[in-house]
């Protein structure tokens, strides 16, 4: 009897296995016979999109091809989004070459066959617009030499009638915003790493895919700290005097203002009970002492470095050389005058006693 049964048990066994067996060939069976009957079908193809260029001028179009490789027969289908609107085909457009005028982001697929079969769509091509406004990067303030450590503004200015466009803008430049930004302007303090070029360009708020070429380069370059200087024609205060002295930046600019101090370890600048101010940049001191001055300019202000120290010291009360010249050539012309005078009246007299009426009286007395 347990041999009967251990019998049917190996019996069901081999049979489940069988039809496990026979099930996994049914499947291959179908699946080739499904190759087969394709033809041995390919993987879906995808549309290629071509183009001549993907900028265009305001007004302007450009030609759009799309094309499924190796094969015939196919239609087109188009379709265009931006970055703030969704995908949407373009209707009436199945032929392989379009011409568009507009921004955007662009693709296309091809269709054949009922039922219809569409391939993979095609990669995206950016079109963009370009306006005809010249740009320009101005700087601010508008200084020929620019020293590091400075503060300026770069302003991305459209010009040919863009005043009444809402704009935004894109820069390039070692100091500037990746992305863009509806502020015109980009203000820093002036270092080594800043220098270089800078440009920009500007696209309307509204279309992101229309814009302005890139402007000129704009090349800004930060120079050392300059030094001011001091110079004067006298060394010494006179007595009772005042002597000028004058403050200087190389190169001289109308921007510098200038600040003076007296004494080596000070920090508070002269006002005008200290000195005579003068808007070039001199001074009139009455007052011996150590001055050093300095430029600023802007705002914040910029300072140059201090002066080297100029000393100044009272004058002694000696007589002008040429003062003395003046007296004694005024005495020895004195002292000729006085002679040519006593000469003079000499001569005078002398011919006064030697006239013929002088003779013919001293004659008649002696008589």
């Amino acid at each position: 009897m347990r041999h009967i049964i251990t019998n049917s048990v190996l019996f069901m066994l081999h049979l489940s296995v069988f039809s496990l067996i026979m099930s996994e060939v049914s499947v291959f069976i179908v699946v080739l016979c499904t190759l087969l009957c394709t033809g041995h079908a390919q993987d879906k193809p995808r549309a290629t999109l071509t183009v001549g260029t993907t900028i265009i001028p305001v007004g302007g179009s450009v030609t759009l091809t799309c094309s499924v490789q190796s094969s015939d027969g196919w239609k087109y289908e188009w379709f265009r989004r931006t970055q703030t609107t969704s995908e949407v085909q373009i209707r009436d457009q199945q032929n392989r070459d379009i011409r568009v005028s507009q921004g955007g982001i662009y693709r296309c697929r091809g269709t054949r066959g009922n039922p219809v079969y569409y391939t993979d769509k095609s990669d995206d091509v950016t079109i963009e617009i370009t306006f005809s406004n010249k740009v320009a990067v101005k700087q601010q303030p508008n200084w020929p030499q620019i020293f590091r450590g400075e503060t300026i503004t770069l302003t991305c200015e459209v010009q040919e009638g863009g005043e009444t466009t809402e704009w935004e803008y894109e820069w390039r430049g070692p100091r500037t915003p990746t992305q863009w930004t509806h502020n015109n302007d980009v203000t820093f303090r002036v270092s080594e790493s800043s220098s270089g070029d800078y440009m920009c360009k500007s696209r309307r708020r509204d279309d992101s895919y229309s814009s302005t070429e890139w402007s000129e380069a704009f090349t800004l370059s930060g120079s050392n700290q300059p030094k001011a200087q001091i110079t004067s024609d006298m060394r010494d205060v006179p007595v009772g005097g005042n002597m000028t002295l004058m403050c200087s930046v190389n190169p001289l600019s109308c921007e510098w203002k200038y600040y003076w101090y007296r004494d080596e370890n000070s920090s508070e600048p002269l006002t005008t009970q200290d000195a005579v101010f003068h808007s070039n940049g001199q001074i009139r001191v009455s007052q011996e002492g150590l001055y050093r001055c300095r430029g600023g300019r802007g705002n914040p202000v910029y300072y140059t470095e201090y002066s080297d120290p100029f000393n100044t010291d009272k004058n002694v009360a000696v007589s002008s050389p040429l003062f003395l010249v003046l007296m004694i050539t005024g005495l020895i012309f004195g002292v000729i005058f006085i002679l040519l005078l006593f000469l003079f009246l000499y001569k005078k007299v002398y011919k006064k006693k030697g006239s013929p009426d002088n003779q013919r009286v001293s004659h008649d007395e002696n008589q």
